[in-house]
């Protein structure tokens, strides 16, 4: 089961290293504690997750901007709870919403005894369709810098995962070989899919056991990654 001939492991970082739900919820519990009492957040974020799942995947694929994903998942996630707001007060949230997030700086169980273990053979790095400027903070706040040897976000490379250029680029950026490489993720597309047509071995984080129709190495923990490496 081990996997041989490995040198560099490539991370995304939201949803596989970082909990950007519970980091997400914690985040706008404070705001609208202060601004918007009378909303639930338990409603709010039972259909905030799904409907910015939808819209990073647009945006994954060009579809929507940068600024429309952050208006967009609020907007379409306070009409469906029933809440009156305002653009302006959704331009509020959205930029208080990400000054915040960083500061709440929970990981998956396992986390840090994984890149412990790993970073004894292997070199990491990550690879991030999130805003750069937001994923350097995170990474900072939440003491994972001195883990990777590189960092690669869509705006350096131009273009999100699952587009192969992206992978090109975080190879180019780490001096390493398809052969010797592999990604882990929490998405099939992006992540998984992604780098197997890049010619990178992968492996899918399946935290939440989603059925998976593809035939692809799978863990639900990331502890369960020192059975292949």
């Amino acid at each position: 089961m081990r996997i041989e001939n490995i040198k560099d492991v490539f991370f995304d970082l939201d949803h596989t290293l970082w909990d950007f739900d519970k980091n997400s919820k914690i985040t706008f519990e404070n705001i609208f504690a202060r601004n918007h009492p009378t909303v639930l957040i338990d409603t709010f974020i039972t259909h905030y997750i799904p409907i910015n799942q939808a819209c990073w995947k647009l945006y994954q694929y060009d579809k929507i901007t940068h600024q429309q994903l952050r208006y967009d998942r609020l907007k379409l996630s306070f009409d469906a709870i029933g809440y009156e707001i305002t653009d302006d007060a959704i331009a509020l949230i959205s930029e208080e919403y990400i000054e915040l997030l960083t500061e709440n700086n929970h990981l998956f169980d396992g986390t840090l005894e994984i890149l412990n273990y790993l970073s004894q053979k292997y070199k990491l790095h990550v690879i991030t369709n999130g805003f750069a400027n937001v994923q350097v903070k995170k990474i900072n706040n939440a003491k994972l810098n001195t883990y990777f040897a590189t960092i690669t976000n869509s705006e350096m490379a131009g273009v999100k995962k699952p587009n192969p250029i992206i992978f090109e680029y975080a190879l180019d950026l780490a001096k390493a070989r398809k052969e010797s490489s592999i990604m882990i993720g929490d998405s099939i597309d992006a992540d998984v899919l992604g780098a197997l047509d890049a010619g990178i071995d992968a492996i899918y984080f399946n935290e939440s056991r989603q059925n998976v129709t593809h035939a692809v190495k799978q863990i639900n923990h990331l502890l369960e990654l020192k059975n292949y490496l």
